[in-house]
């Protein structure tokens, strides 16, 4: 894909640093947003920008606009899965897990012996009595039959950070405007079920709102429904955690961000609690998480991603991963590693309406 950084316009810029979070939810909120970036020197009207948005969109600069909702909390389970794929099998084995439907997303990676990388996304577990990790122990039970490769299964134990920003240079280029507080008040719900009507909404707005001057309003005509309604429940679901963040999602690959390292740490159990937090505070940490060891296969408990625009930037990404680990215990040079993609073998999203349709009463 191509590099388009130099082509970006001012404004172009100012969306792409400006809205990745925070943007408002209200009627119309392209005009806040519009006002926000006069605020930094960039000369738009609400329809300009939202035309512009529109536009680089379909140019496939942004990956899409609106809420990313965060499917952990809507239902379901998720877990990242890594597999020993033999050399010889290795494009046979890939076509076999990436026709299972819950395999979301499948990377190869290198590592010497683990260099297959998935993600299964499951609804929650039929019987009452068990919940989505099991199910995702049947699906890889399934794939390690279908395949006669053991699976090493990686659940997030506790995340310290998810937030990928890709900001390019130009206006806003600390990424710091925030609108979020625009639109009603709303008081989170302490329900951990979604109702029909909101399952309904999740669906509708999970690929993305419309992009026109009105898209709560469009969202809300889809769905037969109050606008007020529609705006006061995404709003909610913010404050929830339902909605991670509204706003727009680059596509990373097109602003040139093509070096995609994942970095995993042995960090001394007594440590992790001070490690998470700070290593998730450096702003080009995408995703942060612990996961479990695999005795005598895996002995990573912490893993960090990082993302590069040249393989330079991103090693010197990492070394400052490093230098953070450092501060806080006697990191080896068998303690860590990086495993970079080399290539995407399957990504989908996120069966969100299956793992909706789970959770709903």
């Amino acid at each position: 894909m191509r590099e388009v950084d130099a082509d970006l316009t001012a404004l172009d810029r100012g969306i792409i640093n400006a809205f990745q979070g925070g943007f408002p939810v209200t009627e119309r909120p392209f005009e806040p947003a519009a006002a926000a970036l006069r605020e930094h020197g960039v000369d738009v009207t609400g329809a300009e920008l939202c035309e512009r948005v529109r536009e680089l969109d379909d140019e496939g600069i942004l990956s899409r606009f609106g809420a990313l909702v965060n499917a952990e909390e809507i239902g379901g389970a998720a877990s990242l899965v890594a597999m020993h794929a033999p050399e010889d099998r290795y494009e046979e084995i890939a076509d076999l897990v990436n026709e299972f439907t819950a395999v979301a997303h499948n990377y190869e990676r290198e590592h010497p012996h683990l260099n297959m990388w998935f993600v299964v996304s499951v609804a929650d577990h039929p019987d009452p009595d068990r919940d989505g990790g099991d199910r995702v122990e049947e699906v890889l039970a399934e794939i390690e039959a279908a395949t006669g490769q053991e699976t090493f299964n990686l659940p997030k134990l506790r995340e310290f950070h998810v937030g990928a920003k890709f900001l390019v240079d130009g206006p806003v280029s600390d990424g710091d405007v925030d609108l979020s507080a625009l639109g009603p008040a709303v008081t989170p719900s302490d329900r951990g079920t979604l109702t029909r009507d909101e399952r309904d909404l999740v669906v509708e707005i999970q690929g993305g709102l419309p992009i026109t001057e009105t898209p709560y309003a469009d969202v809300a005509a889809a769905l037969d429904a109050d606008v007020g309604w529609v705006i006061e429940t995404v709003k909610r679901f913010a404050a929830e955690g339902k909605v991670r963040r509204v706003g727009v999602i680059p596509n990373h690959y097109a602003l040139g961000y093509t070096e995609n390292g994942m970095t995993v740490w042995d960090v001394p159990e007594d440590a992790l609690d001070e490690v998470g937090p700070a290593v998730a505070a450096l702003g080009f940490v995408t995703h942060c998480y612990e996961r479990p060891r695999h005795a005598g296969v895996w002995e990573y408990n912490f893993f960090a991603m990082t993302h590069g625009r040249t393989e330079a930037e991103s090693e010197r990404r990492i070394a400052e991963v490093k230098e953070v680990m450092d501060e806080y215990w006697d990191v080896g040079s068998n303690d860590w590693d990086t495993l970079f993609s080399t290539r995407i073998l399957k990504k989908t999203g996120i069966r969100i309406a299956d793992r909706a349709d789970s959770n709903t009463t």
